[in-house]
């Protein structure tokens, strides 16, 4: 006979921008929850009312500043048999944002845990960024002050997969300067800005290149996806060798140059133009 408690943890995935996003089984989960756990009540409302939903059970605040005392009330809930969901404001619980607490301690506890999927601002920036997605990191938000987070990206500058970071929009020309100086102003990369939103923009180019651009004000949520160190060292001479050599193969200049840059860390630009001036 099992000894398992009936609660259940469910973690559920709201839109990052824009309402449609929301999984059909969300509203479901949210109508008929025991207890719904929401990082921000005021937009769990909004979102209640764009679905159209009434839970039927109580609502409380979880979020970082009382993540720790209200973790051991929910988990009680849970050990009693009550369904619990956990929203954050935007995406997937737990994942830079309230909910590994929770897990943790159900895990502990033998308390069931599932999801109910949705909209990823990770995967999202990934899909679109036009870099290597075979192979990825999260790296969430960087350290605030300038000293740790340079440590940071310094143990960060010789990983090979692409890697994806948050960002608030006040410090994202510093952090594009910081990872142009620890990875290099020609490594490439992606600004996604407002995912799914009306003004939803991506922005591709060196990190130089990309500081120079933030450094006139960027609005927005933000996501910064980095590609992985070169494995060829990033030589210029190099690469336009091999972009000659697959062209005269057969392949096509403009697409063969971004391939090359992406792996050997140089801007696609960079690539292609000295690509040119080499056949002329």
């Amino acid at each position: 006979m099992s000894t398992e408690p009936d609660g259940v943890l469910v973690l559920a995935a709201t839109p990052i921008g824009d309402p449609r996003d929301a999984a059909p089984r969300l509203a479901q989960e949210l109508a008929g929850a025991d207890v719904v756990a929401a990082e921000d009540t005021r937009r769990l409302r909004r979102l209640l009312g764009e679905l159209g939903v009434e839970p039927r059970g109580s609502v409380t605040s979880y979020h970082e500043h009382n993540e720790a005392s209200r973790t051991a009330e929910l988990l009680q809930r849970l050990l009693a048999g009550d369904r619990v969901v956990v929203v954050t404001d935007a995406g997937m619980p737990s994942v830079s944002d309230p909910g590994y607490r929770l897990v943790a301690a159900c895990a502990d506890a033998g308390v069931r845990v599932t999801c109910v999927p949705g909209p990823s601002a990770v995967l999202m920036a990934l899909a679109v960024s036009g870099l290597p997605v075979d192979r990825f990191c999260f790296e969430g938000f960087l350290p605030r002050k300038q000293g740790e987070r340079s440590r940071v990206l310094a143990e960060l500058s010789a990983e090979r997969r692409t890697m994806v970071f948050f960002e608030a929009p006040h410090r994202l020309d510093a952090t594009l300067a910081a990872m142009a100086s620890a990875f290099g102003p020609e490594r490439p990369a992606a600004v996604c800005r407002e995912l799914t939103k009306t003004y939803e923009e991506v922005r591709r180019g060196g990190l130089g290149e990309l500081a120079e651009w933030a450094a006139d004000g960027v609005r927005g949520e933000i996501t910064v996806v980095v590609a992985g160190a070169p494995t060829t060292g990033g030589n210029l001479d190099d690469a336009v060798a091999a972009v000659l050599a697959r062209v005269a193969a057969g392949e096509r200049l403009k697409d063969v140059s971004g391939e090359v840059a992406t792996t050997c860390g140089l801007s696609r630009k960079t690539v292609y133009d000295a690509a040119v001036a080499a056949r002329r």
